[in-house]
């Protein structure tokens, strides 16, 4: 990574480092689940390499992307004792993915919001091993580079990230599909057809509502097609008579954002398997919401 011709001018700097930005944020964004922590990680690195002896650096991708995923661990580490006491569950703020469906990656992976939350299971540094192979295609070696660690733990990490997913994650469906079962739930939903509800979700559903303890959302995940069947019916008088929907796309994924007088309230994604929804996705927190809508009118 050292050694090299000598790139001292802050204008290659700069072309260098918006050349690796949509890459750095993508990272730090999977590793992190939230955009606003993504940012502060990628100016942070910024900072950084405007600080550093670039004369001595030979290739100043390798070097920014070390840098930003070892600020993104070491955010990950302290994020997690903050979640832990986080009114309610907690889920990844979501991102616009319209203009860069694969977030800066090679491939559009780690990115959906219920692998992000699943990947929340994972300790920081394996999170990160996954990110760079799965989306990314790094090499094992330089992987291990990147996490002070040898090439072999870096293989062991990425394996033992995609059991613990392929253990939790039934396989998914086309984005078509996806697409169609969403209308189905959320014509059931806003009618409270219990009998559509049922046929829709998995025998194992879980409905996360994130609302960041500001709004009037569930503080404990509804499990079971039964309990979230009744649940969801429940609250439809109340909830989507004033609502207004619109479709959108959030991580690659179609979603639903909801608004009320004019005011965004939720967003809502599904994750769908071939047996049916088997996760629902509320995110209710304004902050979350405002940033996502501010991507969306950019």
């Amino acid at each position: 990574m050292h050694t090299g011709a000598p790139r001292d001018t802050l204008a290659q700097a700069t072309k260098d480092f918006i050349s690796a930005r949509p890459q750095l944020f993508g990272i730090a964004y999977r590793i992190l689940g939230s955009t606003t922590e993504a940012e502060d990680v990628v100016q942070e690195t910024w900072v950084r390499w405007q600080n550093t002896d670039r004369t001595a650096v030979h290739e100043p991708a390798a070097f920014l992307t070390t840098v930003t995923t070892r600020l993104a661990i070491n955010l990950a580490q302290s994020a997690r004792v903050r979640r832990e006491s986080y009114v309610g569950p907690w889920l990844p703020e979501p991102v616009d993915t319209r203009q860069d469906p694969q977030l800066g990656a090679e491939r559009a992976e780690a990115l959906e919001l219920a692998v992000l939350l699943l990947l929340e299971k994972l300790n920081p540094v394996e999170r990160a091993a996954y990110v760079l192979r799965q989306a990314f295609d790094y090499p094992y070696g330089r992987i291990a580079e990147m996490l002070e660690i040898t090439e072999a733990n870096a293989r062991q990490l990425v394996s033992r990230a995609r059991k613990h997913l392929a253990a939790e994650r039934r396989e998914r469906v086309s984005p078509a599909a996806h697409r169609r079962l969403l209308e189905v739930f959320l014509s059931a939903a806003r009618t409270g057809d219990l009998s559509v509800l049922e046929d829709v979700l998995t025998a194992d559903v879980v409905s996360y509502s994130d609302g960041g303890g500001t709004r009037g959302a569930s503080r404990i995940p509804v499990v079971g097609r039964d309990r979230v069947s009744r649940y969801l019916a429940a609250f439809a008088p109340r909830f989507w008579p004033p609502a207004d929907t619109r479709w959108v796309e959030a991580n690659g994924r179609p979603a639903v954002l909801v608004s009320s007088g004019g005011e965004t309230v939720a967003l809502l994604s599904v994750d769908v398997s071939a047996e049916g929804i088997d996760r629902i996705l509320w995110v209710m927190n304004p902050d979350k919401l405002s940033t996502y809508v501010a991507s969306l009118d950019n």
